[in-house]
């Protein structure tokens, strides 16, 4: 725990030991008044002379109960608001409305305890909205990536399996089941790395290799989707070497050149630039198209999110949320800018990991 917030801590228990202090006072000073104002009008006084400190302290004790419950019973209605307002957000949360929040009344919500509290509890509620919203993406997405190919290798299949059918129409339905069966192959593979990184926290196999030359291997990966599309590339960096796990990164360069070709337009040019400072090296990959609008940023780098909710483009939000968690492992970053009809990833990374 940090220093201050033992000093906060600190300061709410002297604070309600100051409040539970103040409260007996009051209770032994009423009840003080109370047996001094009866023994003065002979209320608890035998004829005359006064009554004995036993029976004194019977009537005090009797009176300073009464009088404690009564106080216990006035400022608990107030105390316990705060506590009323958490258990009935929490009861709410737990029924499923993650929309709920939580905000305590002045003066008590000035005090950096509460205040914490507050935040905690919005931020844990902020998160489970999150949470109910990926899992909404997983299906509404995710389910249909996973089922087009499927459909799609099933019904050529179908088609192929019924004859009479032309040489030609055959290598074509051919081609279209190998390349949703490797369209397949990828989505898998993809979910599979996703959760290798995200149950790996130490970065393991880190070996020096030259990060030129797997940038350019790359390239080379995915030619016959750049190709299709008269895609040219712009190579601004000369030969790099940096320590890092060679194959996670592989995967990196792979998903954001796929996503730079898959949104630039036919003819276009995608540009690769790497710098490199004394500790730092970064890889950019910049592709002109459609901007990603600012709303989506935030959440493109979330696991099955797809900013096309049409599903007219290809992809199964997986790939942007595997960039980040290797980044990541790495100590590393991404980020991404969108303006003007150009849009551009940004990786940064360590040169020693």
């Amino acid at each position: 725990m940090k220093k201050e917030e033992r000093k906060h801590r600190l300061s709410l228990t002297l604070l309600v030991s100051a409040i539970v202090f103040a409260i007996n006072l009051v209770t032994v000073a009423l009840s003080g008044i109370s047996v001094y104002m009866m023994i003065k009008t002979g209320v608890i006084s035998s004829g005359n002379e006064y009554p004995s400190p036993v029976k004194s302290l019977m009537f005090m004790g009797g009176i300073s109960l009464f009088i404690g419950a009564c106080l216990v019973a006035i400022i608990s209605r107030f105390s316990l608001k705060p506590v009323n307002r958490i258990v009935n957000q929490m009861n709410r949360l737990a029924a499923g409305d993650f929309k709920a929040r939580l905000t305590l009344g002045k003066p008590i919500n000035s005090h950096p305890t509460f205040v914490e509290v507050t935040e905690s509890f919005n931020k844990m509620a902020e998160e489970l909205e999150n949470t109910e919203l990926l899992r909404n993406d997983f299906i509404n997405n995710f389910s249909h990536e996973f089922k087009t190919p499927i459909v799609s290798i099933s019904g050529f299949a179908k088609l192929l399996k019924k004859g009479n059918l032309s040489e030609e129409q055959k290598r074509k339905y051919i081609d279209i089941i190998e390349e949703e069966s490797l369209r397949f192959s990828a989505m898998a593979t993809n979910v599979l790395n996703i959760a290798k990184v995200e149950n790996q926290t130490i970065l393991s196999d880190v070996t020096q290799f030259n990060l030129s030359e797997q940038l350019r291997s790359s390239i080379l990966v995915l030619e016959g989707k750049w190709r299709s599309k008269n895609i040219d590339f712009c190579l601004d960096f000369g030969e790099h070497m940096i320590s890092a796990n060679e194959e996670m990164l592989k995967h990196v360069w792979i998903n954001l050149i796929d996503n730079a070709i898959k949104f630039s337009p036919s003819g276009s040019t995608i540009d690769l630039t790497v710098n490199e400072t004394k500790e730092h090296i970064s890889v950019s990959v910049l592709n002109r198209g459609s901007e990603i609008p600012e709303e989506q940023k935030k959440r493109i780098f979330n696991k099955f999110y797809q900013a096309d909710e049409s599903h007219s483009s290809e992809g199964n939000g997986i790939g942007l949320a595997l960039v980040k968690g290797v980044a990541e492992l790495h100590n590393g970053s991404v980020s991404v800018s969108s303006a003007n009809n150009v849009t551009e990833f940004t990786v940064i990374l360590p040169k020693n990991t």
